[in-house]
């Protein structure tokens, strides 16, 4: 192939999204491949989240509840998500965390399995979820008298017999970058009798998703990564209008009461997708939420989610293939699918040692991913690379391949201070 600097420098000329980067703000010297993990700061999220403070909440007080519009932020920006995951306006609402979201809809899903087929009595899911949707749904099929059954992805399908009441995905896995087919498993899940539940934390904003098309079930996602919502970011819930007022989530709060300002003792859910909401809402991280959701406004202008899906699978087939190309003879295997329709917009790479420090080793010189680490010889380390296509071009993928080159050839992951392990990696 012998692509060159020029090749790529010729690929981001004629990006049509290009014009989105100006919307973010990029470090001088940086090389940022970890939006799947926590999306960069939009250059209006410090003066909105500033104005926020000193006007919304140092002037107008208790009065922005309604005069700024605060009160229904949850429900603006669920609007503002719902084309991205294929939903309709006010089917989605902006609320809590992924957890929290994700043991909200879990618990509706098998209060509905309870009474349509008491009989069934599994959680199915994949062996490789993120670790907090099983520890979720462990805990509640304790509570509730089920089994979580934990699957390898070959294995899914199988699982679904006459004893599986739900079926609880990632739709695509944070550690390998595997993207599941949403409408085939939903289908699936449904011929089998079962409810369908997904995580859409490694999707939204990166891979176009369709909820309705796929007629699932219950849906959350999170808001810190390919949204730019800044760190710990409210994540947001989508729930099946056919579901939504079947059952009351178990979270009962006064923001999801019909009436909260009526402050009735007794508990009565409001309508739809609101009911979803728990506790009062954190404002300033709405507000700079919405400035990341504001920039899907402008890449619907250029082509909107498809468009950004093909940029994507561009970076990281680019990606693939310099790393084949300049790396080859140092231990990398590719964990992602090569496939397009299997893979997300990350490529990880596997290596059998010192995945970390070179991770550590490419950080110290500004080409920024992460690791995530296996259990041995079946599931080796990771080397996980994010490629945002909002803000990341193909000159960057180049620098970014370069370096890895450098630091697997000069050996430089072995110094001391690459080999220190930090809290987060």
């Amino acid at each position: 192939m012998n692509t060159t600097l020029n090749h790529c420098r010729a690929l981001d000329a004629g990006d049509i999204l290009r014009a989105l980067r100006g919307h973010f703000e990029l470090p001088d010297g940086v090389i940022y491949l970890d939006g799947n993990s926590l999306g960069v700061l939009p250059k209006s999220a410090a003066a909105r989240v500033a104005d926020v403070v000193t006007r919304e909440w140092g002037q107008d007080l208790i009065r922005s509840w309604n005069s700024a519009g605060w009160f229904h932020l949850p429900q603006r920006l669920g609007d503002k998500i719902a084309p991205l995951v294929g939903a309709a306006a006010g089917e989605v609402v902006v609320t809590d965390s992924t957890s929290v979201n994700l043991y909200k809809v879990l618990s509706a899903a098998l209060s509905i399995a309870a009474e349509d087929a008491p009989g069934k009595k599994t959680v199915v899911s994949e062996r490789s979820n993120f670790p907090t949707d099983l520890y979720i749904a462990e805990g509640l099929c304790r509570e509730r008298g089920y089994q979580l059954l934990l699957v390898e992805p070959d294995g899914i399908l199988p699982a679904l017999n006459g004893d599986a009441a739900v079926l609880m995905l990632t739709h695509v896995n944070y550690r390998t970058g595997a993207m599941h087919d949403m409408l085939a498993v939903t289908a699936a899940a449904h011929a089998a009798g079962s409810l369908m539940v997904w995580d859409l934390a490694h999707s939204a904003g990166a891979v176009p998703v369709d909820l309705q098309g796929a007629k699932a079930d219950f849906a959350v996602g999170c808001g810190y990564k390919y949204l730019n919502g800044g760190p710990g970011a409210p994540a947001f819930v989508w729930v099946n209008p056919c579901h939504a007022d079947r059952f009351r989530q178990p979270l009962a709060g006064w923001w999801g009461h019909a009436a909260p300002f009526e402050f009735t003792p007794d508990y009565r859910p409001a309508p739809g997708i609101t009911r979803y909401l728990c506790g009062t809402q954190p404002i300033l991280s709405l507000a700079a939420l919405e400035c990341g959701l504001d920039v899907f406004g402008a890449a619907h202008a250029l082509g909107g989610m498809e468009a950004l899906r093909a940029k994507s699978l561009a970076l990281t087939d680019l990606f693939i293939a310099l790393v084949e190309e300049r790396c080859a003879g140092h231990g990398l295997g590719l964990a992602t699918p090569r496939d397009h329709a299997q893979r997300g917009s990350q490529v990880c790479l596997s290596r059998s040692e010192s995945a970390y420090a070179i991770i550590q080793a490419l950080i110290k010189r500004g080409v920024i991913g992460d690791f995530r680490a296996g259990d041995g010889a079946a599931q080796p380390d990771i080397l996980r690379f994010g490629f945002t296509p909002l803000y990341i071009g193909f000159e960057d993928v180049w620098h970014a391949v370069e370096h890895l080159k450098q630091v697997l050839e000069s050996g430089e992951w072995q110094q001391p201070e690459f080999n220190q392990k930090h809290a987060v990696t």
